[in-house]
């Protein structure tokens, strides 16, 4: 069920905060993609090419240290999602991943407003997808009912719409298998999602391929710029038939501990136009 007061809500990434790549991310949670042990270097490698290809998009990158024993740490979209100056501090699925969060709202805290979720629900912020006046929460194995009712009422106060989609067992997070990249439009993994249930939010609906199903994920920018991981041919061709200019970045190294573009990252800035 929708809930919310509508709008419409800007799209630009004027400025994200990332986190290093932890020296123990060989040891990172990996059980859907990963083939391998995550490389720490390999990481590292990827990880700046990610910030490079922020920045040469607009966006002004903060890069905070990595966080000592968390060896996902690095994934910091799960940690929060800020609403203009407002900071929603998240509660992660996975055990390992609770002691993340505090850095995040000690950081965030420096410049805007902290909210926390309230009881004991839980929710990662790779569950979380905006779609211009309305935010889609995936229920997974990381994000559970009472963590979607506390955010959701947290989201409603901040005048933001939310709708709830069931994620699939045979992926990490809502994130993983479809995102945004310009206003209208849904990448999806047609393996994981029914376009039947994704068709109310959009007018423009583009699936992935079976084999291709990490290309999914991706960041937009205006113009109908987007930013994708490389290695996916025909997810690039159909975005470039929808008329996308493409920046593509090895994704590999992270792919290995089951993160993705989006997971890098939490953007600042989202307010009504």
């Amino acid at each position: 069920m929708m809930i919310g007061m509508g709008g419409t809500f800007n799209r630009t990434k004027p400025s994200a905060i990332v986190r290093e790549i932890s020296s123990d991310y060989d040891k990172a949670l990996s059980a859907y993609f990963g083939t391998s042990t995550p490389d720490v270097a390999a990481a590292r490698g990827a990880h700046s090419a990610y910030i490079a290809a922020l920045r040469a998009h607009g966006t002004e990158v903060e890069v905070l240290p990595e966080l000592s024993g968390y060896p996902d740490c690095c994934f910091v979209e799960d940690a929060a999602v800020i609403l203009g100056d407002t900071a929603i501090i998240l509660a992660p699925g996975h055990p390992s991943r609770s002691g993340e969060v505090d850095s995040i709202a000690e950081h965030l805290s420096k410049s805007m407003e902290i909210v926390r979720l309230e009881g004991d629900g839980r929710v990662d912020g790779g569950d979380v997808v905006f779609l211009d006046d309305t935010f889609l929460i995936g229920k997974s194995t990381r994000t559970n009912v009472a963590g979607i009712e506390a955010l959701t009422s947290r989201m409603k106060a901040l005048d933001f719409n939310v709708d709830v989609l069931d994620v699939p067992s045979s992926t990490l997070h809502l994130t993983t298998v479809c995102s945004s990249p310009r206003t209208g439009t849904l990448l999806y993994s047609e393996r994981d999602l029914r376009p039947e249930s994704l068709r109310p939010y959009v007018d423009e609906l583009i699936p992935v391929p079976p084999d291709e199903a990490y290309a999914a994920n991706t960041l937009g920018y205006p113009n109908d710029r987007v930013i994708i991981a490389a290695g996916y041919p025909e997810t690039r061709r159909r975005l470039l038939d929808s008329g996308f200019s493409i920046t593509s970045i090895d994704m590999e190294p992270i792919k290995q501990a089951d993160g993705s573009l989006t997971c890098l990252s939490v953007f600042t800035g989202l307010r009504h136009v």
